[in-house]
């Protein structure tokens, strides 16, 4: 059987990203929602045909050895995962390469690494596994662009991928101590070893670390109460190129400003996340899951509210609206389908969905398949509407890939906004995407689900896809995420929930963020990375 390669212009595996008939398939699927639309069907690139510029800095002797300027290394840590960055890829684009990847195996790699970045004027950037959307994994050389690398005599990806190994568990206080390093399934698979879990799935699990998340404020498995990876973050080093910050292992505290949440969302602008203690948890051995469908999308909406707001903290509480269920075929006819689920590694939870089923009926919900109720052991049942959501989930990444070899441009944005303001919010979303599409590309299509709820507001997630016309892709694109980001915050929701800021919302995060605490965080940078050498560009503008 041959290696699985990931690819350097798409979304993770190269032999997993959808053939000739899965495409078909896709593009069936679209053409329910699109009138008169013609798909392109060109193939995938490969390697064989990217042609890069000669890189411009060398690895002083001593770090030969962990530094690679092949081109596939180089093409593969380009980019992210955005609409953008595959539309860019897809099409060749690689004239941000960088002129370095360098893979240290421990601390020490990296202090010499920051020594000749420092030393040779070269802007080093964070790698993790390369799925940031929002350019958060790249520095630009082009004069016109914002956040530019001319100055720099070059850039270096920094890969993690080295450092990946669960180095203490403490079985007492049920917790790990990671490297930044470890992917989802990596750091799963050694945990295993210890009868213990990490209960965080990412979209990205599988190609995203640790690190990543830490330094992204990543949202996880929990649709409610452990949201993020902040909640379960006990403590965390992070390697500056001046110093080194190890914060104090505790449950919690209440002693002033934390460390740890300045380390936590840092997006590597302010140092490297090299490892963490992190709250784990015997496997869940009880859960109970339903669906249900709703008519009427405003009803739906109330009952999400009604259930984040009765204190029973379902561990999946999704929303899906009538075209998000389309896309991921599961519903043809419009309705919205709720997701609603419970896990304890402790008791049986059927007290907590009984109640979450009256909840349903008293908004108008019909239940599909269940509730059903499955202990350790049990197959679960990939039947009903949560299994066949979980297998679109994790494939939707993939099939953006192929949208944009079809000539569609994919892409999302998402949000958190108090109840209040919610209705008024999606609304107005709804109706401005929808117009920019229909202005800029004839037609669109946008959907909507929630990712997590809190009992003070929801996490909505929006899909948005449109012809991509044909030398106006990228113009387009950037026109539709404007209006997004401008109504997001015009009604007082976050840039971000849990996506990060990178570079490509960072206008509005400084929008959002307080001018006196713009001011201190830059103040930090020139503390921890005084000649400016860490993820230029990310989060903070230079003087």
């Amino acid at each position: 059987m041959s290696e699985k390669i990931r690819s350097y212009w798409g979304w993770g595996w190269e032999q997993a990203l959808p053939d000739d008939k899965a495409k078909e398939v896709l593009a069936a699927l679209i053409s329910m929602s699109f009138k008169g639309l013609t798909l392109t069907h060109k193939p995938y690139p490969n390697i064989e045909s990217v042609t890069l510029a000669p890189s411009q800095i060398h690895a002083p002797a001593q770090l030969e050895d962990i530094a690679s300027s092949s081109i596939y290394d180089r093409a593969s840590h380009t980019y992210g995962k955005s609409y953008l960055d595959i539309f860019k890829g897809f099409h060749g684009d690689f004239s941000n390469a960088p002129d370095l990847v360098v893979f240290p195996s421990n601390s020490d790699d990296i202090k010499a690494i920051y020594q000749w970045a420092q030393d040779c004027n070269i802007a080093l950037v964070p790698y993790g596994g390369g799925t940031s959307v929002v350019q958060g994994t790249e520095c630009y050389r082009g004069a016109d662009r914002e956040c530019t690398s001319e100055g720099y005599a070059g850039w270096v990806s920094l890969d993690m991928k080295k450092m990946d190994r669960v180095l203490e568990i403490d079985q007492t206080s049920k917790a790990a101590l990671i490297q930044g390093g470890a992917t989802g399934p990596v750091l799963q698979e050694q945990l295993a070893e210890h009868g213990l879990t990490l209960r965080h799935y990412p979209q990205s699990f599988e190609f995203s670390t640790l690190g990543g998340w830490v330094a992204t404020r990543a949202g996880g498995h929990f649709a409610t109460l452990y949201t993020h990876i902040d909640d379960l973050v006990e403590s965390v080093t992070m390697l500056t190129p001046n110093s080194e910050i190890k914060t104090r292992r505790l449950p919690g505290s209440g002693a002033g400003p934390s460390p740890d949440r300045f380390c936590i969302g840092s997006e590597g602008s302010m140092g490297i996340i090299t490892e963490a203690w992190i709250k784990v948890q015997t496997p869940p051995q009880f859960r109970s899951s339903l669906s249900a469908r709703f008519k009427d999308y405003n009803q739906a909406v109330d009952a999400v509210r009604a259930i984040s707001q009765a204190g029973l903290y379902p561990s999946n509480c999704r929303l899906l609206d009538g075209n998000e269920a389309l896309l991921n075929g599961i519903s043809m006819n419009g309705e919205s389908i709720f997701l609603l689920a419970f896990e304890s590694s402790d008791h049986d939870t059927t007290a907590w969905m009984e109640r979450g089923v009256e909840i349903v009926s008293e908004f108008g919900g019909q239940l599909g398949r269940g509730p059903q109720y499955k202990n350790a052991g049990d197959r679960a049942n990939r039947e009903d509407e949560s299994g066949s959501w979980r297998e679109s989930f994790f494939a939707a990444p993939y099939r953006q890939s192929a949208l944009v070899s079809m000539g569609m441009m994919a892409d999302t944005f998402e949000t958190a906004i108090t109840w209040d303001k919610f209705h008024a919010l999606h609304e107005t979303v709804i109706s401005r995407v929808q117009a920019t599409m229909n202005e800029l590309c004839g037609q669109g299509l946008i959907s909507c689900r929630f990712t997590h709820v809190y009992p003070d507001g929801p996490a909505p997630y929006y899909t948005f896809i449109a012809p991509a016309i044909e030398g106006k892709e990228i113009e387009n694109w950037q026109a539709i995420k404007k209006i997004a980001g401008d109504t997001l915050y015009e009604f007082g929701a976050t840039i971000t929930h849990h996506h990060a800021v990178g570079r490509m919302h960072k206008p509005w995060y400084k929008k959002q963020s307080p001018d006196a605490f713009s001011s201190v965080l830059k103040a930090s940078k020139k503390q921890l990375d005084p000649k400016w050498i860490l993820n230029p560009g990310v989060l903070i503008d230079a003087d």
